[in-house]
């Protein structure tokens, strides 16, 4: 018998009591956003806490400036065991609108979803509690099973990821040294389908930038100035147009910079995942692909920069009519990034594509909105592939590595913080209703999650 055989068999002995636990955290409304909810999310903490104790890790409450984190630690079965940092969220998202549940979102329950699978009903249930405690259960089999950890563990849970992590970063600064690990695990992610696991190769990075063109010192009657005067909208429509050339490529100076081409192996596998540019599109009502020319709907979602234009305000927009010229303008753009594309470098690079459009008698100011870069895990990394393995030895299906189009900041927080890379692994699907009435995990996910982590632990450490 392996060492893993008798920690896989004492979590399906025990997933009812899994399910006890996990609806006990469910119960507990932990709304980050809502200050009338502060003390619920400490009784979530807490919770957490005294649960991790009772399995001896070193467990407490580490106060912030706002909810407070949960930080446990436990040894592993040698001395040179592998070190992994664990990190998932307590908080959750308000419930309104009340009326459109079909029960009370904090009552939470086993019900069978629509394709006939059971499915655990509550908020939080897929974000994140299901998932998080989904790695506590492996940690708790195999404890019961061998009386130790295979790895050494760090767990950190925070209570503000809903509402933007505002202390989570200065945590991580102050307590550097204690959290840095070989690596991390996090759980905030989800499977391709329900018969298939995944893992997050990359994350899209992010640049926010707000441009305000400004011409004449008032707004002015279009009659009387019309095709005299700058028209600050025209001047803002013609920059953003030229962002993009006739083929859907940004046209920035050294916007690319820093992009690589995906490996064709990987851009094989992802052919075979059938998501197709019709399929994707038809789901909002779109049938004709933009962005680049020549490039598959999954490649232009994971692994391509983008340019988009967020909001255009400028004029009058009231009801009825008003024969105007703007004083200015303004826009919202976002790109994201990909593989080394330098964040500040692109900051740069498109203010001075703007200064260069500005008519000499009109100005332009920018208004930062965040930035950070992307993550880009080596696809060869031995990390990658022997959780594929572990994941493809649960699941029906192989596990197939993906990326995502938005981003993560706490993988780039432990990046660059704590100078530690990330295994992305968790087991959502796509129509579990996260940050909507009704929102679900199925049992499957929180059942089969529990054992992937548990190969996981195990793979790592041998």
């Amino acid at each position: 018998m392996t060492a893993l055989e008798p920690v896989l068999k004492s979590l399906d002995d025990n997933l009812d009591h899994s399910l006890e636990r996990l609806f006990e955290l469910l119960r507990i409304k932990s709304i980050s956003t809502d200050p009338a909810f502060a003390g619920d999310c400490r009784k979530a903490a807490e919770w957490l806490v005294a649960d991790l104790s009772a399995m001896d890790f070193e467990a407490g409450i580490r106060e912030t400036a706002g909810h407070p984190m949960v930080v446990a630690h436990h040894e592993g079965a040698t001395p040179d065991a592998p070190h992994v940092l664990f990190y998932g969220h307590y908080d959750v998202q308000p419930v309104d609108p009340l009326e459109l549940w079909e029960e009370d979102p904090f009552a939470p329950s086993v019900k069978t979803g629509e394709a006939g699978r059971k499915v655990i009903r509550a908020r939080g249930a897929a974000d994140d509690k299901g998932q998080l405690m989904t790695f506590v259960e492996a940690c708790r089999a195999y404890k019961a099973a061998h009386g130790a950890l295979p790895c050494r563990v760090t767990i950190l849970f925070e209570g503000e990821e809903e509402s933007g992590s505002p202390s989570l970063k200065p945590f991580l600064e102050a307590n550097a040294e204690e959290l840095k690990a070989d690596f991390a695990l996090v759980c905030d992610t989800g499977m391709w389908d329900h018969e298939t696991p995944a893992i997050s190769t990359a994350l899209r990075g992010l640049v926010g930038e707000e441009i305000v063109v400004k011409a004449a010192n008032r707004d002015l009657h279009s009659g009387l100035y019309g095709g005299a005067a700058a028209n600050p909208i025209h001047i803002l429509s013609k920059i953003l147009a030229d962002i993009h050339d006739e083929n859907g490529r940004v046209t920035i100076p050294g916007f690319f910079d820093g992009v690589e081409e995906t490996p064709a192996d990987i851009l094989k596998v992802w052919e075979k995942l059938e998501r197709g540019a019709d399929d994707f599109l038809a789901e909002v009502g779109l049938s004709i692909p933009a962005g680049e020319k020549g490039r598959s709907v999954l490649e232009l979602t994971w692994a391509r920069p983008t340019a988009e234009v967020n909001g255009v305000t400028g004029g009058y927009t009231g009801k009825g009519f008003k024969t105007v010229i703007a004083a200015e303008a303004s826009a919202k753009v976002s790109f994201r990034l990909v593989h080394k594309q330098d964040p500040n470098r692109i900051r740069a690079a498109f203010r001075e594509f703007v200064k260069a459009r500005i008519p000499a008698d009109c100005s332009v100011e920018f208004h930062q909105h965040g930035n950070s870069p992307a993550i880009q895990l080596p696809f060869d990394s031995p990390l990658l592939q022997e959780a594929k393995t572990a994941l493809s030895d649960e699941w029906p299906n192989e596990a197939v590595m993906v990326a995502m189009g938005g981003s993560i900041p706490i993988v780039g927080d432990f990046q660059r913080l704590l100078g530690m890379d990330s295994l992305l692994v968790g087991f959502g699907l796509p129509d579990d209703r996260v940050h909507s009435p009704n929102e679900k995990y199925e049992l499957s996910s929180f059942h089969k999650g529990q054992r992937s982590w548990a190969r996981i632990l195990d793979a790592i450490a041998r």
